[in-house]
């Protein structure tokens, strides 16, 4: 069993993370869809997972490479990461925007403590809330043997009460299917002010389930997002738990 797989499995046995998978697809702005349908991953438990890290040139150390290309510099001990409080309080959050077939609409995301349900509707469910960039992260689930349920779905990151820093973190959205390799999606544009950004579109188009990248970042908060891609939901402000806190 491969250390990537021993470190999921140590951290959590609640859900079927799918087959370990020995390569990536990293979406870029020229490469921007893969389809899930034609690589036979549309079915089992579509795993999406969110982590973080500082960019080290902000704390006085050598920018260090894409953690994309380099994914194994996550373990090396010079490299700091966001759970270092010392530095900065950088609170990444996970949220998927939802929309079924039968016209239902929502949201998942611990804002508001809404985390879905994996066998029932909406078919995606949050595992928690990580509030420094641990090396599990944030996840979501996405059942796919209800994708004939599933129109789309936005993955997006938003930063919750603190300082808007995407600027001075390096974070990734890594979606693992049940089959073929595991899909990349870095955010590495600078925009120091923004507090939301949509990632990546799963959207069902007449059968074939398609992952596509947006990176759009914006300044406000999911009801921005809303506009920006129509979704026609009510927002209001919304707070944490304590123990989420």
């Amino acid at each position: 069993m491969g250390i990537w797989q021993d470190l999921w499995r140590g951290r959590s046995t609640d859900f079927d993370s799918g087959s370990a998978a020995t390569n990536s697809i990293e979406l870029t702005k020229r490469n921007h869809t893969v389809s899930l349908t034609k690589q036979g991953a549309a079915t089992g438990n579509l795993r999406i997972n969110l982590s973080w890290r500082m960019r080290t040139s902000d704390i006085g150390g050598p920018e260090r490479g894409s953690l994309l290309r380099h994914p194994f510099r996550t373990f090396k001990p010079e490299v700091v990461q966001a759970h270092t409080q010392s530095m900065v309080n950088v609170d990444l959050d996970l949220g998927v925007m939802y929309e079924l077939t039968d016209g239902t609409k929502g949201v998942v995301q611990p804002l508001g403590s809404f985390y879905g349900e994996l066998n029932v509707p909406p078919y995606v469910k949050l595992s928690g809330d990580d509030r420094f960039g641990s090396g599990s992260g944030e996840t979501a689930f996405v059942n796919l043997d209800h994708r004939d349920d599933i129109k789309r779905l936005l993955v997006f990151v938003y930063i919750y009460d603190q300082t808007p820093a995407f600027d001075r973190t390096h974070a990734i959205i890594t979606l693992y299917p049940s089959n073929g390799p595991r899909i990349e999606i870095g955010l590495e544009e600078r925009h120091p002010q923004a507090r939301s950004c949509a990632v990546v579109m799963i959207q069902n188009n007449k059968g074939e389930l398609t992952v596509r990248r947006e990176v759009k970042f914006v300044y406000g908060f999911q009801a921005e997002l809303d506009r920006l891609y129509g979704w026609g939901l009510q927002w209001g402000r919304g707070y944490k738990s304590k123990a989420e806190r």
